[in-house]
């Protein structure tokens, strides 16, 4: 008895047309993360990379929930960016570069609502429980401009 396998024709095209679309969204992931990143560098008092790498938990705390909402917007954006790839990969990059500046703006904006010093914060060596409003601010954020972006 014998097996025969064969593949459906334009499997190979297929399957090159998903790769390729993946290191594109990939490579556009990428670059809303680092603008991102930069956003909130930008925005937050302070070196926030240097701060980071001088290892105050409380930059990394807000960091890492920072990142992290942006994950969350840029893969929002590349889920709402349905139909044909270039279409999508403009709509993914235009949904998560708003939706970047809405969610830096905000966070902002709670600071100062709250009265939160994240300057004096970030620059401590010890933990700052204040800074968890900030990080809750940045992941709560990311999660509401991601979902606007559907």
């Amino acid at each position: 008895m014998t097996a025969a396998v064969a593949l459906e024709s334009g499997y190979w095209s297929s399957l090159g047309e998903g790769v390729g679309a993946i290191l594109l969204y990939a490579l556009v992931g990428l670059v809303l993360m680092l603008v991102g990143f930069y956003a909130i560098d930008l925005t937050t008092p302070g070196h926030l990379r240097q701060l980071v790498r001088e290892g105050k938990p409380n930059a990394i705390v807000v960091t890492a929930a920072g990142m992290l909402s942006m994950a969350f917007i840029v893969v929002l954006a590349i889920f709402a960016a349905s139909g044909k790839l270039l279409e999508g990969l403009i709509a993914s990059l235009i949904f998560g570069l708003v939706g970047i500046i809405a969610q830096v703006i905000s966070v902002r904006v709670i600071e100062k609502a709250l009265g939160i010093d994240i300057g004096a914060a970030l620059h401590s060596e010890a933990y700052t429980p204040a800074v968890l409003v900030v990080a809750a601010a940045h992941f709560a954020l990311g999660l509401v401009v991601a979902f606007a972006i559907l």
